[in-house]
This record gives C-alpha cells, structure tokens and sequence, in this order.
C-alpha cells in the first residue's frame, strides 16, 4: 500500500460538481463536512508493503458509508465512483478516473474482518460526530432489532442429515483421500451423496422417508467412529464439518440398544425424544452459527438478528441556522446509530 493523505479535489471536479449540484448531494456534504475522515493510515496494519499498489483504502471506507447510505450493491456502489460526478467530488478523483471492479469492496471488507478492523470505520465515524457535538454522554437511546437471512440453503431435518454427512464427506476425501478409501466403500457413497441432498425429490411416502433418514444416520454414525478411530489421523476430528456433523448426529438421532443387544440408531421425535432448542440447534453444516427464528405470526428465517442502537435526544444543535421562512433558530440533531450487534437468531 502506498498511503495518501490530504487529498485535494482536483478543480475541474470541483467546477462541474458544483455546477451538476447547485445544492449539493450527500456524498458532497460527506466531503464537505467531514473532510477525510478515513486516511490509509488507519488501515495500514491490514495491507502490505510489497507487492502491486492496492486501491486507498481511506477511498474504500468512505465509498463503504456512501453505499450503506443509498443501499447500494458492490456492482452498483462501483458503478457510481466511475460515472457519478457527486462521488468522484467526495472521493477528490479526476473526471476521466476510471474508478475500480465491483469486487474490490468484498475484498477490502474482507480485509478488514481477518485483521479484526471491522469496527474501525464506523468507531472513527462516531469519533469524528462526538467532536462536532452530536454525540454526547447522557443522552437518550433506543435499540430495536431486524432480521438477517443467512447465505445458506434452508433445510428440513431429513436434508440436514445427508447434507452434513455429504459436507464431511466432501472434506475428507480431500484432506485425506487415501485414508477414505479404507474406511468406506468409495463407490456407494459416492453415488448416494455426489449430488446436493436438495437437488433431488426426496421420497414422498413416510416409510420411504423413515428409511432414508435412517440410512443418513448410520452412515454418519459409521463415518464418525472411523474418524475418532485410534487408527486414524488425530488431525481428522479437528475438521469443522466432522464436528458439525458429530453435532447434528446428537441432536437429531438416539443410538439405543434393543431387548437382543443390538445397536439401532433411529431419529429423534420431537413428541417423545425431544429436540434441543432453536438457540442451539444445527441448522447447516456450512454456517453452524446461524439459526432458525420467528417473529410474530408470519415472519420466520433461518440466520441471525442485528441490533441497532440510536440517539433519540430531541435537543438542538449548537449552531444556529436559517430555517425555511429566513429565521434564525436552531436545528433539532439527527438521530444517529451509536452501536450495532449481531446475535444469533
């Protein structure tokens, strides 16, 4: 990364910004107002000093805020630094630049989330806001609460037994193929759990279904103790969809010994066996955090919650400006988000 700091607009920009926005825009107000509130300074940690130059990442925050602001995808959010003359103002880029590809906002986000910075953007926000007195001790806030759909396919319980044993199986045969193919018989489960569990009709009669869950917990059963087996790697039990289908196992199949001694392993009944709660229950292999939930009588979901938090002070801004009739008086501050979690659902 080479860091840029004090980026002056060039005045082109400024001209035909100004002249696009006799009144301005929120990007404008954004650079106007709050000046750089993000250099590349800040994000030094999270980039390199070698390699090819990197996009600012100070530019990247602030098009991160102008895209939260107008609820705006990557593709679109990329779309706008190229063509929209408001954003190159805000950003202080010439007329003629180019801008930068869509997925460098994932990436930059990314970035940030594996050197633990994700709070960095909006932390300086609040900073920057608290030094112009927005923000102050004592005030008044409230938090309310909204759904977050997860990046995960929804699945009944019966889908969710073969798609765990089908994620694990995935895994293993490519961090230890040799060893895979001693323990089960390669071929069978290759045609039983090649395609995606939902990619195909399951049985419609509920014998045929009792059958095939049943066929999903033996395997997983048989597939888990050949991997905690003395025998094999220590290393294996370690693999995060072995422990998310060791998981899915407890909570949704009993292994019980019949009046013969014989083992039988069958699926929980929710009336007779009980099933754990939906706070910790396993509903994919490939996100074990999110969860099903329910919100009055007509939303449900399968992810998680995010909570955010507001001022709701009614005082008045320090500074005194003209109101709409010419007067003098002083304006009541913006309502502004103090504080955002994500919990399980």
């Amino acid at each position: 990364m080479q860091p840029r700091s004090r980026v002056q607009i060039p005045e082109q920009t400024v001209q035909v910004a100004r002249a696009a926005f006799p009144n301005g825009s929120v990007a404008m107000s954004a650079r106007d107002h709050l000046g750089e509130v993000f250099t590349d300074e800040q994000f030094a940690a999270a980039f390199g000093v070698r390699g090819a130059p990197a996009e600012s990442p100070g530019a990247l925050a602030l098009v991160t805020a102008l895209q939260y602001t107008e609820n705006l995808t990557d593709r679109q959010a990329a779309q706008m630094v190229a063509r929209a003359i408001d954003w190159k103002y805000a950003l202080g880029l010439e007329l003629t630049d180019p801008g930068f590809n869509a997925s460098v906002l994932c990436k930059f986000r990314a970035r940030l989330v594996e050197h633990g910075m994700e709070e960095l953007v909006f932390t300086r926000m609040l900073t920057v806001l608290a030094g112009q007195g927005l923000i102050g001790a004592g005030g008044k806030q409230r938090t309310d609460s909204t759904h977050v759909i997860s990046a995960v396919r929804d699945l009944n319980r019966l889908e969710l037994a073969g798609e765990s044993v089908r994620a694990c199986l995935e895994t293993l045969s490519m961090a230890a193929p040799d060893w895979l193919a001693t323990v089960i018989d390669v071929g069978e489960w290759a045609h039983r759990y090649g395609p995606r569990i939902d990619s195909w009709r399951l049985p419609a009669s509920q014998a045929k279904r009792d059958r095939l869950a049943h066929v999903y917990g033996t395997d997983a059963v048989a597939l888990l103790r050949a991997v905690f087996a003395a025998q094999a790697p220590a290393w294996l039990a370690e693999l995060p969809t072995v422990q998310a289908l060791r998981v899915v196992l407890v909570q949704n199949y009993l292994i019980t010994t019949d009046s013969r001694g014989r083992e039988v392993i069958r699926r929980r009944e929710a009336d007779t066996d009980g099933l754990p709660p939906a706070r910790t229950r396993i509903t994919s292999p490939y996100d074990t955090d999110t969860r099903w939930a329910a919100k009055g009588d007509d939303l449900f979901w399968n992810g998680y919650k995010v909570h955010l938090t507001e001022t709701c002070d009614h005082h008045d801004e320090p500074d005194a400006t003209s109101g709409p009739d010419g007067e003098t008086g002083p304006r009541p501050a913006p309502n502004l988000i103090v504080n955002v979690a994500t919990t399980a659902a």
